[in-house]
């Protein structure tokens, strides 16, 4: 199959070119960013469906995997999955994933607190699950056995078998991955004990490359937490600094986030990866529920904690942002969310077009906060342009050079660019300013 200068297969592309099925119904928000709902919200708030691009979910091993096959790898029932990302997609949105084992207070098989770890590793010999009552007031919490190697084995087995089938799925935008509470690389409220209830450095590291060389299509990304002092190893290290793994922040916005704010720590956090991982790797999260009101009122005029959204997302580079129960409060609106959406993100401008001959030479701009992350290139009748738009960063230009086609010549061809992708839903576009 031939390819563009991208990768991308030009077979795969100039198909996303043809007349395909219509948008799934609800969707005019721009893909890949924004502010981000629950599917149980976006299902049960259709009149915000226009505003919001991207539904996120967690993804429970324990519910998938059946059992163990001959050679000892996971058998899998990707149904319930496939169900899931069926009901995102067909509100016309796209799904963030993350996959955990822990959560603190939530019942799963009748146990609160249960780990999201399967069954048939559960049932191994030597395996054994360690108990906290109450850490940090989340409820009781029982945390996977990281001393036993068929843990490991299975985690790094499961994340494989995870990217064959997803990692070029349009359902699939972005990826969250790690361990601890809520895979948010921390046991807060209880001590972390590397090879015990949290995986050892060695691990960790052999986790990260591994997500690394599996996902080339879904940008991933992990907790800012895993900066945190104690934990192991510590980052960044020299070694993993050019893996291509994004950030998320689990506490965005939170009374003393920034340094400034008197606090710190996630603004740290964020630092100590450095201060460019934004311009290859996405940046998101979702608004702090510290205080009972921080979801309900961060969309305020006014801000929050002495900060508006758009500040923020601009400030640390954001691409999307979880902001659920948004909708219960005054500014859970769809003019609010599509204000913070536009905060939010890459936003590209055609900022020059001119007939060269029997070509079109264009030139898009990034007028956004951070960059996009996926390809996608400018199309123009059938056929889409060499090269990519992914990376180009805030502030820059690429050029881009397409055929014509033939058109009436009173018709203005820049008329008919889109900016089509792969890893876009049918009928979706990537819109391009004027």
């Amino acid at each position: 199959m031939v390819a563009t200068s991208n990768g991308i297969p030009r077979a795969l592309v100039l198909a996303l070119l043809l007349p395909c099925l219509p948008a799934a119904a609800g969707s005019g928000a721009a893909p890949l960013k924004g502010l981000v709902l629950w599917p149980d919200e976006a299902r049960d708030h259709p009149d915000l469906s226009r505003a919001v691009s991207l539904e996120f979910a967690y993804v429970r091993p324990c519910e998938l995997v059946t059992g163990l096959d001959a050679g000892g790898g996971p058998a899998i029932d990707w149904a319930p999955l496939d169900r899931l990302l069926d009901g995102i997609a067909s509100r016309g949105h796209q799904a963030i994933l993350r996959v955990r084992y822990e959560h603190p207070g939530e019942p799963l098989g009748g146990v609160r607190g249960a780990t999201a770890v399967p069954a048939c590793i559960k049932a191994l010999p030597g395996y054994r699950e360690t108990f906290a009552p109450n850490p940090g007031g989340d409820g009781p919490a029982w945390y996977a056995d990281w001393s036993h190697p068929a843990l490991r084995d299975f985690t790094m087995r499961f994340f494989a078998a995870f990217a064959a089938r997803y990692d070029a799925d349009p359902r699939l935008a972005y990826l969250e991955a790690g361990f601890g509470h809520w895979s948010e690389w921390h046991t807060f409220g209880t001590r972390l004990r590397p090879g015990t209830n949290f995986p050892d450095a060695d691990c960790q590291r052999t986790f990260l490359r591994h997500l690394a060389a599996l996902f080339r299509r879904t940008p991933w990304l992990i907790s800012i937490d895993a900066a945190a002092p104690g934990h192991a190893p510590p980052f960044p290290a020299v070694e993993l600094a050019a893996l291509p793994y994004g950030l998320f922040d689990d506490s965005f916005m939170h009374r003393r986030h920034d340094v400034a704010q008197g606090g710190g720590h996630n603004e740290r956090c964020w630092r100590a990866f450095g201060a460019d991982r934004w311009k290859r790797a996405p940046a998101g999260g979702e608004i702090s529920y510290f205080g009972k009101d921080d979801q309900r009122l961060f969309l305020s005029p006014r801000g929050l904690h002495g900060t508006n959204f758009a500040a923020a997302a601009a400030k640390y580079h954001i691409t999307f942002m979880v902001a659920n129960d948004a909708v219960g409060g005054p500014f859970g609106t769809p003019r609010h969310f599509r204000a913070a959406a536009d905060a939010c993100g890459y936003r590209f401008r055609l900022a020059g077009a001119e007939r060269d001959g029997d070509t079109l030479r264009i030139r898009i701009a990034n007028e956004g906060v951070a960059p996009l992350y996926h390809d996608a290139c400018p199309a123009l009748g059938g056929s889409a342009a060499p090269g990519t738009l992914r990376g180009l960063l805030p502030g820059e230009v690429r050029e881009f050079v397409l055929p014509l086609p033939e058109m009436p010549s009173a018709e203005d061809p820049a008329d008919g660019i889109r900016i089509v992708s792969p890893k876009l839903l049918p009928g979706a576009a990537i819109p391009l300013e004027r």
